[in-house]
């Protein structure tokens, strides 16, 4: 027997508490002006009645939003809604159509989609794909540990144990960092961030993929760096015009994703890699490997911090991918000489990494947990891969590459359609899409989308993308008949 009848308003299939639910619903009324300044608040039996929950769960429910300052207790006349009511906000309404198309779209539109919208383009896993009993397993057993740090900071570099760890997994990527020679930090961006701030001035000039993980590029004008890019091809950068920007702008760092490319899904080959570091020899350029995604890979692609042993790559590193992005828990693996201007930065901007992240992420890869995940995942994620190029093939789009692991798939469009004006044609159907111009410096990426294959199982999705695709390629008419005299 369920608190909500058949008939019940609540959706009991949403992953959220029926309390949430109620307070979602009374919110909802406050935020359409239905219920305005003042107004009385349906009594807890007439809620209880109308959503078919239990009297304490309205009383909780009420309570809540009492602490939210949503509405106000007055003792012998019930609840009504607080004198000075939130702004009207549109933008809650529905997704925000008309932000600029940048580097911080993509992140923007994700996060701040509702749970009812589906997200290829998102740049991480479905809840579902991740180890969330494990999760939550790893987290009574480290809150049971006596000797657990619960109410600690973190040593400056980070807990040494799981320092340990890193050593081991990185050594299995054929990258010698010992744990001396890796920090702790909440995340990727985190990791990023740090280095940055360790190598780069207000000015200097940076390196990128064309296309790159979009938020290359958001960072990096944050520390007002000057960006340069240079094509990428399915087997790495493209040398010609990597050589050619070494020598007229003189970068003093790279930025990239060799092991699984962001977006592409491309591998560095070996030839390139070798080049590539002979270039960077010569011209004095640094390097930083983001390999967040080296985890979902069955055999090891090539490194160049492997083949550089980190005399001139820094390698960063991140759970948040395949694990939980909850818990933000990542590295920086560096030359030993950069260790401790580097964890002096952290203790100056952040004073250390999350204590507790790090000891949930140590236990997960002790006890099993994280490995079998990984095994699992891999296997789904090859299924998902080979689906989404099948489906997106059908509907009339050209694979870039086909990758050989990861999550992404990179897609160019048919008939020269825009992808930005196909992304807003399906964000107003609810479904957000990762136009290619988010990714390119360049802004030649106008006819590509980056597909995450974990998120595309949902035929609605699919759908969306070709009506989305039909309204782009109608557009063009409509105009043109539109200027007619």
């Amino acid at each position: 027997m369920t608190e909500a009848g058949p008939h019940s308003p609540l959706d009991e299939t949403a992953p959220r508490t029926r309390v949430e639910l109620v307070m979602d619903a009374l919110r909802e009324r406050i935020a359409g002006r239905s219920l305005m300044p003042g107004a009385r608040v349906p009594s807890i039996r007439v809620m209880t009645e109308t959503l078919g929950v239990s009297k304490s769960t309205v009383v909780e429910a009420y309570e809540r939003l009492v602490a939210e300052g949503a509405i106000v207790a007055r003792r012998g006349s019930g609840f009504f809604v607080s004198g000075h009511a939130p702004p009207l906000a549109l933008a809650d309404l529905g997704p925000s159509l008309d932000r600029e198309v940048d580097p911080l779209w993509l992140t923007r539109q994700s996060l701040e989609a509702g749970q009812t919208m589906l997200k290829p383009g998102c740049g991480w896993l479905p809840a579902s794909w991740l180890p969330e009993e494990g999760m939550r397993r790893a987290l009574r057993a480290v809150a049971r540990d006596p000797h657990a740090p619960l109410a600690e900071y973190a040593t400056p570099p980070g807990l040494p144990a799981l320092r340990q760890q890193l050593a081991w997994r990185l050594a299995q990527h054929g990258v010698d960092a010992p744990a001396e020679q890796i920090i702790l930090t909440d995340g990727g961006t985190h990791a990023l961030d740090l280095v940055c701030r360790f190598l780069l001035e207000p000015g200097d000039t940076v390196l990128i993929d064309d296309p790159c993980y979009f938020n290359f590029q958001a960072l990096l004008r944050a520390h007002r760096a000057r960006i340069v890019s240079v094509p990428y091809t399915p087997s790495g950068p493209d040398l010609a015009s990597f050589e050619r920007v070494l020598i007229e702008h003189r970068p003093r760092l790279y930025v990239t994703n060799s092991a699984i490319h962001n977006p592409t899904g491309a591998t560095l080959a070996p030839a390139v890699a070798h080049r590539l570091l002979k270039l960077a020899g010569e011209h004095d350029l640094l390097i930083v490997e983001d390999d967040i995604f080296a985890d979902f890979e069955d055999e090891a692609a090539p490194r160049l911090a492997a083949f550089d042993g980190l005399a001139r790559v820094v390698s960063i590193g991140s759970f948040s991918k395949t694990l939980s992005a909850a818990v933000r828990c990542g590295f920086i693996a560096a030359r030993a000489d950069w260790i401790e201007p580097l964890i002096d930065l952290k203790l100056a901007t952040s004073f250390g990494n999350s204590q507790l992240a790090a000891s949930v992420v140590h236990r997960l890869l002790l006890d099993g947990t994280y490995r079998r995940h990984l095994e699992a995942l891999r296997a789904k994620l090859a299924d998902a891969m080979g689906e989404t190029i099948r489906r997106l093939t059908q509907a009339g789009l050209e694979v870039w590459t086909r990758p050989k692991a990861g999550i992404f798939v990179w897609a160019s469009l048919p008939a020269s359609l825009d992808a930005a004006q196909v992304a807003r044609h399906a964000l107003a159907d609810n479904v957000v899409l990762a136009p290619g111009n988010v990714f390119s410096a360049s802004h030649s990426a106008t006819a590509f989308l980056r597909f995450n294959v974990s998120q595309c199982n949902r035929p609605k999705g699919y759908e969306v993308l070709q009506r989305a695709m039909d309204r782009a390629q109608r557009a063009p008419a409509r105009e043109a008949a539109l200027e007619q005299p």
